[in-house]
């Protein structure tokens, strides 16, 4: 597979970096920092060392030279090490960490503190678009999404077929998560059924046949394992009345894919629909993470249907996203525009379809989805 240049820029300070698995992150912090010290956890030899003896990093840094950059792979394994480099940090302020994880859930279930802010928090996501360049194939992305880990085998499918299950068994299993895996796996399976979709967890709840507050857990351990995020209503100087639930996205329409049970009473394009909307979602949520200024991701909705899938608001402006998984645009298309455009005339409205042509109607301009995803660069304004 090429080695894409990623739009994640380092600090120049120590930092974390978490992602799900197959995000790249090993594959990044290595190229970013060729000279830099490993110390990867997943190493049984290593795992061990360190587990059984933390200070034992104070011992590998003072073998170094001052200004060395130290990389803990998969620091999540091995918690109490970020007391050591807490202090060492305090100690050396020439010193640069880079800590990688899948998941900061264990590290705050045992009460570790994240280094108390002396390291930023920074987040990886699938390939966007403009990454990949010339190689991105919107088709085989909705198909397979685009997870690096993915998208470098030659069997793509094979490989998303067994993701959730090698996550659940080494995160959700091995580490104890959750008393009833079954319970889990069948709720992963329901949650897919939300994909793109205003969540209810009552209703998730039913289908699974496990409590609310169970239902509530588990959709908490899919955001602290990075594989799902949930969209809030924007209500911002709201002049009328709003849904209050929540949407919901997993992190990669290619894991929404191998989730999602089809069969003869599944229509194609609600699937496709969901996929499509997902896979904007991911590269809105990446442009934000790698962009400098500080945005939030919403979505609009009233009581009475009209619904702008996403809403941007922040530093570098204003915008409301409307995706359609059509060739061929209705003035229907274009309700839920003309109703948040009434209450925000402020913002920017974009529609993204399937077709091919560009177009401009009634304030509302609409861009082929692929043209938007290719050219969607952070800290550069969105595609008009």
């Amino acid at each position: 597979m090429p080695i894409y240049k990623r739009f994640l820029n380092p600090p120049r300070q120590s930092f974390f970096l978490f992602g799900p698995r197959g995000t790249g992150k090993s594959t990044w912090v290595r190229s970013r920092f060729p000279a830099a010290h490993l110390l990867d956890l997943l190493s049984p030899a290593m795992f061990r060392a360190f587990s059984a003896r933390p200070e034992r990093l104070r011992e590998v840094v003072d073998a170094h030279p001052r200004g060395t950059t130290f990389i803990i792979d998969e620091v999540q394994r091995v918690p109490e090490i970020l007391s050591v480099v807490h202090a060492l940090i305090e100690e050396k302020r020439d010193l640069q960490f880079i800590l990688t994880g899948s998941s900061a859930r264990k590290l705050r279930r045992t009460g570790v503190d994240l280094l108390a802010g002396r390291a930023i928090l920074k987040r990886i996501y699938p390939f966007m678009a403009a990454e990949m360049g010339k190689d991105f194939d919107l088709e085989s992305c909705l198909a397979s999404g685009m997870l690096p880990l993915v998208h470098a085998s030659p069997e793509p499918r094979e490989v998303l077929d067994t993701y959730a299950a090698i996550y659940v068994r080494e995160e959700v299993q091995i580490e104890g998560l959750v008393r009833n895996l079954s319970g889990f796996n069948r709720f992963l399976e329901v949650a897919s059924f939300s994909h793109g979709s205003v969540l209810n967890m009552t209703n998730v709840a039913r289908e699974c046949e496990v409590p609310r507050k169970t239902v509530e857990g588990y959709m908490t351990i899919l955001e602290d394992l990075l594989l799902a995020s949930r969209l809030p209503v924007f209500s911002r100087q709201a002049g009328r009345a709003l849904t209050q639930h929540p949407k919901f996205y997993y992190v990669d329409t290619g894991l929404f894919r191998s989730l999602r049970p089809t069969g003869p009473l599944d229509r194609p394009e609600e699937i496709n629909g969901a996929a499509l909307e997902g896979l904007v979602a991911q590269h809105l949520l990446a442009w934000i993470e790698y962009s400098s200024g500080r945005h939030s991701l919403h979505f609009w909705r009233t009581p009475s249907g009209n619904e702008v899938d996403f809403v941007i608001y922040g530093e570098q402006g204003f915008w409301a996203l409307e995706v359609k998984n059509t060739q061929k645009l209705r003035p229907a298309d274009l309700r839920a525009h003309r109703a948040f455009m009434a209450d925000y005339p402020e913002a920017c409205a974009l529609l993204l379809y399937r077709g091919s042509e560009r177009i401009k109607t009634k304030g509302v301009l609409c861009l082929p989805v692929a043209e938007f995803l290719s050219q969607l660069v952070p800290d550069r304004p969105f595609p008009a």
